[in-house]
């Protein structure tokens, strides 16, 4: 993630904030200029001269504390860009509700964000019914007995996301159920747009399905057959030589859409580490010494092999510093020589090479 600042006081900002701490003046994101600016909190809008000199107010569901993001005065719609992707969300008069909305929602910004960046189309189903996007929060308990078994999901555009997965206890008790080393929010909204993206930039795109059948294998093979099998009898032997994850190894799909997750998650990992200006030359005499310099954007950077000569040394750096606070491994995953070449598969098709 970038790092920001007031531009009031020039203080150190995350993405995340509403207020600056140090001068006390609101805060605001636009998603356009990817930018946040400091905001007179005697005022309900402003007229922002960093922002094309227009005037903004903060989206509808600010008032909730759950967004920080700017929307111009003259445009219909009172949501920002990311909040008008919601098409459900849980009923806000129950705290519990509340709280875990709210953690959705910062991971959700985070995507929209990274979207953004990408050059991705972002649209609400709202404005485009059939290729459009859009998000259901829901709570379990408020569905209906024919929906009580719905689950954590994507289809033709709807992402389903069911608010427990917000709570840290279910979600670690989840975590172990299905012996997985990894699960956040973020992660789970990483991983279905990545299903989302696929029927975009793959599916009707003839030259790019050649490519991913020959990179992650036929699509057309039995889901609801490969996904029985994979939770009867497990993933495939030597999943790790082959797949990101024991998850990718059981049909192409989800192979992508876990390759798709971990690429957003390294592109992350290496902007913040080049807005942190991270170097590192380790103290050891092996030739390959893990030295790593993140000197460049990843958004803007064509070369895989740079971005591969950069993110492998960093993640076993955080890896080391997580071990260093008695925590597990941050990136607890193999990046095998078939997994690399996926990762390049989607690099190269974001980048349009």
């Amino acid at each position: 993630m970038k790092l920001f600042q007031c531009t009031n006081c020039k203080n150190t900002v995350v993405f995340e904030n509403h207020t600056c701490v140090n001068c006390g003046y609101f805060l605001g994101y636009s998603s356009y200029y990817n930018q946040i600016v400091a905001l007179d909190p005697k005022l309900s809008q402003w007229n922002l001269t960093d922002l094309g000199n227009k005037t903004y107010t903060y989206c509808k569901n600010h008032v909730h504390n759950v967004c920080n993001w700017l929307v111009e005065e003259t445009k219909h719609s009172k949501f920002c860009l990311a909040c008008s992707l919601n098409r459900t969300i849980p009923h806000l008069l129950n705290e519990e509700n509340m709280d875990k909305w709210s953690h959705i929602e910062l991971a959700k910004h985070r995507l929209i964000y990274q979207l953004l960046r990408f050059r991705l189309p972002v649209v609400s189903k709202i404005a485009d019914k059939q290729r459009g996007l859009c998000f259901d929060f829901l709570a379990k308990e408020d569905l209906p007995e024919e929906a009580k078994d719905i689950k954590t999901g994507h289809a033709e555009g709807v992402i389903t996301l069911l608010i427990s997965e917000a709570d840290p206890v279910v979600r670690e008790q989840i975590k172990k159920q299905m012996s997985e080393r990894y699960r956040t929010l973020l992660g789970h909204f990483r991983h279905e747009v990545g299903h989302y993206f696929w029927d975009r930039l793959i599916r009707d795109n003839s030259s790019a399905l050649e490519k991913f059948r020959n990179t992650f294998g036929n699509e057309t093979q039995s889901y609801a057959g490969s996904l029985e099998n994979y939770y009867k009898n497990g993933p495939q032997a030597n999943w790790q030589s082959c797949f990101i994850s024991k998850y990718a190894s059981s049909h192409p799909w989800e192979d992508w859409a876990e390759t798709w997750s971990h690429y957003l998650h390294l592109i992350d990992v290496l902007e913040t580490a080049y807005n942190f200006g991270i170097q590192t030359d380790p103290k050891i005499t092996a030739q390959d010494n893990l030295k790593m310099n993140a000197s460049f954007d990843p958004y803007k950077e064509s070369s895989f092999k740079s971005f591969m000569d950069t993110g492998i040394p960093l993640l076993y750096a955080l890896n080391s510093m997580n071990r260093s606070m008695g925590e597990n491994d941050l990136y607890p995953f193999i990046i095998s020589n078939p997994v690399k070449r996926k990762l390049e598969f989607i690099h190269n098709l974001l980048k349009g090479i």
